[in-house]
């Protein structure tokens, strides 16, 4: 082989190894995807849901004072919301219901008890309103707080009291405590008071249903026994008038136990 065949056969290996070590990746292997930048805190990322707030609404419905200032109500509503277990309840201030009800078309203010207070609870969820009556003359002074229920307009509970000895700020504050009282004896679930009424219904019926058969029973014992005695009696009179030579004695002794007969019937019927 001559000189310039080698040549050519070196500079072919050598162009073909270079084309080798500059070639690209191949086609078909996937490139990975990228991997987008963490959304920065409050853009675009999905807030966290908060916790459900299931804490019992109570809402101020009416306070009245009568002989004492009338800055009482706000002295009363104050104490009551900084005693009040936040936890467990939240209450709604005059002020507040009265604005949550300026957007009902069915509110008429002056509803205090009754089927009226359905709107309160559709329109601000309080299952519960609060009356409260502050009065005083001269050292005496007396309070009645009343819960009651919005499902139903009827009175929950109620407290009441009176102190003939006392200053304004303790008629207030004996007010608050016995608000707190009432609002903490409340049942997690109210009462279903449809159901304690059929209830009622129900063992006041049976009662009389008892009394009822009672009544029967000694009912048919007395028409019974009328009954068999009269026939007894219309039996020996009818057989001693033949027997006896008519007399009228025994003609009088078999009318007679019919009679009685008779009412036995009347009384088994009836």
């Amino acid at each position: 082989m001559n000189r310039s065949v080698v040549a050519l056969i070196a500079i072919g290996v050598l162009g073909t190894g270079l084309g080798g070590a500059h070639a690209g990746p191949d086609k078909h292997t996937p490139a990975p995807a990228p991997t987008p930048p963490p959304a920065p805190d409050g853009a675009g990322g999905r807030s966290q849901p908060k916790p459900a707030d299931d804490r019992r609404i109570v809402g101020i419905l009416d306070i009245r004072v009568d002989g004492v200032p009338d800055e009482v109500k706000e002295s009363f509503q104050g104490a009551l919301e900084q005693q009040l277990d936040s936890k467990h309840y939240w209450l709604a201030g005059r002020s507040r219901i009265k604005q949550m009800m300026m957007s009902s078309t069915k509110w008429t203010e002056g509803c205090l008890v009754g089927a009226c207070l359905g709107e309160i609870r559709a329109q601000t969820g309080a299952e519960l309103v609060l009356l409260a009556a502050l009065t005083g003359s001269g050292t005496s002074f007396g309070y009645v707080v009343t819960l009651v229920r919005t499902d139903t307009g009827r009175v929950l509970q109620q407290e009441s009291d009176r102190c003939d000895v006392c200053t304004v700020n303790e008629a207030v504050t004996k007010a608050t405590l016995a608000t707190i009282g009432l609002l903490n004896n409340v049942p997690e679930k109210l009462p279903d008071e449809a159901a304690e009424q059929g209830a009622s219904v129900d063992v006041a019926v049976g009662r009389v249903q008892t009394e009822l058969v009672a009544h029967q029973k000694h009912t048919s014992r007395v028409g019974i026994v009328l009954t068999v005695l009269g026939l007894v009696a219309a039996a020996t009179g009818i057989t001693l008038y033949v027997t006896q030579s008519r007399p009228d004695w025994a003609f009088a002794t078999a009318i007679g136990g019919g009679g009685m007969t008779a009412s036995g019937v009347v009384v088994l019927t009836f």
